[in-house]
């Protein structure tokens, strides 16, 4: 039998602009919940601050091949 993880419910209060984010991003990216939005964002956001903390740096590059270094607010 598998034993489920524990969890904890969260509440948000959002600004209606960041909700209108949240629900686009849910949409663009087919998620089926709020929470899945959320937890994707957080594992993003956390291998980004990894990777910024061991030194390394991120670029952008768009369709003509210009890479553009993207700043991580830590």
């Amino acid at each position: 039998m598998e034993k489920k993880s524990k969890t904890t419910r969260v509440q948000l209060e959002l600004a209606e602009r960041s909700f209108e984010r949240l629900s686009a991003l849910k949409q663009k990216t087919e998620a089926t919940s709020y929470t899945e939005v959320v937890k994707n964002a957080l594992r993003l956001y956390e291998n980004l601050i990894a990777q910024h903390d061991a030194g390394k740096s991120f670029y952008l590059k768009d369709s003509q091949g210009n890479t553009t270094e993207y700043e991580i607010f830590v």
